[in-house]
């Protein structure tokens, strides 16, 4: 490497991005230019950084192999940082596999990290878990690397509600980050640390709500009530149960249910809660008793409903408490706000492929969110981003992407 090279690699290692763009911010050969495109991410140009190593990717030559697999590397952790989440990880997964060939398994690392970080966005549990099992955990890490290793399993744990598994990962992280010395990595590692401490849910019994932190979500979820899960829509008792998100007017049945438990529900107020209509007919008596059978189909062997004179009641099996999980906040929009909470700016088609929704349901409910003030957009036309302010008082993990097992 020529001298003006090394002293711009130099000065990147040391987080000094300005004084890497000095020397090379005129040169276009190959190397300067992927140099040039990683200063300028560590600058916030993403857009700028991508169009660089792009550029340089193409022009390093086909016996340049690591090169190019470094310029793959590094365009898909600006890719994570705009958001864009489309694509295939095959490309990046294959020059994890050239990396690690050539023995250079800082960079292959990274690979396989940025891999597990954008399934964790996309809610693709299995899919990162099998990212970092790539990692050998036998081979020691540079310290920056092992505290954004530690982290992706933290929130691997937290998503899984494994936080037993959270807090040693979290615990890894900190001292990682010590030992790196880099402010902003101790700060993401504090801020996940406090993720611990902030209520997750509320808990509902006989209309009152007490707020549930991510231990207790997972101790309810393990005790053996019949937890009706209004963040994650579904129904579980002792880890096991059918999800029912793709089935809201079931899971809204169960709700109402849940609601009234260990009374009965009306036959009225069901109708009015799940077909919107203050107005019922014979037509709507029928499909509800349609839709009750579904339902109690899909609780057999977890719960019995039974008609009453006035509705239905819910009865779960062995005689077992029924607890109503609910998020946080209210509102049909918590897994949107849950994704703009983390302060990156989102697409629309982001956003739309992380919920795994129409483009077109996920701008309607960011209109109402944004005449809320909820929410608000940046750009126009296709770079249009979408932003949200932090939200401190409670974590959103239940409301994030993600089915948990079923048991």
């Amino acid at each position: 490497m020529d001298p003006l090279l090394a002293a711009s690699a130099r000065a990147l290692a040391l987080g000094d991005a300005l004084g890497a763009l000095g020397g090379i911010a005129l040169r276009d050969d190959p190397p300067a230019l992927a140099l040039r495109g990683i200063a300028m991410a560590r600058l916030g140009e993403y857009p700028r950084a991508r169009e660089l190593l792009r550029q340089a990717a193409r022009r390093f030559g086909t016996h340049e192999a690591v090169a190019r697999a470094r310029c793959v590397v590094a365009e898909a952790e600006v890719a994570l940082a705009l958001r864009d989440l489309g694509g295939s990880p095959r490309t990046l997964a294959g020059a994890a596999a050239t990396l690690s060939a050539h023995g250079d398994r800082g960079n292959a690392v990274q690979a396989w990290l940025t891999i597990a970080r954008r399934a964790l966005l996309l809610g693709r549990l299995g899919e990162a878990q099998a990212a970092l099992d790539a990692i050998d955990p036998s081979q020691p890490l540079p310290p920056p690397l092992a505290a954004l290793a530690a982290l992706s399993r933290a929130e691997l744990a937290l998503r899984s509600l494994r936080t037993e598994d959270a807090t040693t990962a979290l615990k890894q992280a900190q001292a990682a980050a010590r030992r790196a010395g880099i402010p902003a990595l101790a700060a993401e590692v504090a801020d996940a640390q406090a993720l611990l401490a902030r209520p997750a849910a509320r808990r509902r019994s006989a209309g009152q709500d007490a707020p549930l932190r991510l231990h207790e979500v997972e101790a309810l979820r393990a005790s053996g009530a019949l937890v009706v899960d209004a963040c994650r829509r579904g129904v579980h008792a002792g880890g096991r149960g059918p999800a029912l998100a793709r089935r809201p007017v079931l899971f809204g049945l169960l709700r109402a249910l849940g609601e009234a438990w260990p009374q009965d529900a009306s036959r009225d107020d069901l109708i009015a809660e799940v077909f919107r209509t203050r107005h019922p007919d014979e037509t709507h008596r029928a499909r509800l008793r349609v839709e009750m059978g579904r339902l109690r189909a899909l609780l057999r062997g977890l719960a019995r409903i039974e008609a009453t004179p006035r509705g239905f009641a819910l009865h779960p099996a062995d005689g077992a408490p029924c607890v109503l999980l609910l998020p946080p906040i209210d509102g049909e929009q918590g897994a949107l706000l849950a994704l703009l909470a983390d302060g990156a700016a989102w697409s629309t088609s982001a956003l739309a492929l992380a919920l795994d929704a129409s483009q077109r349901t996920v701008q309607r409910a960011l209109a109402e969110l944004e005449a809320e003030g909820r929410v608000r957009a940046v750009g126009n036309a296709r770079a249009r981003r979408w932003v949200a302010p932090p939200l401190t008082a409670f974590t959103t993990i239940l409301l994030l992407p993600a089915v948990l097992p079923a048991g």
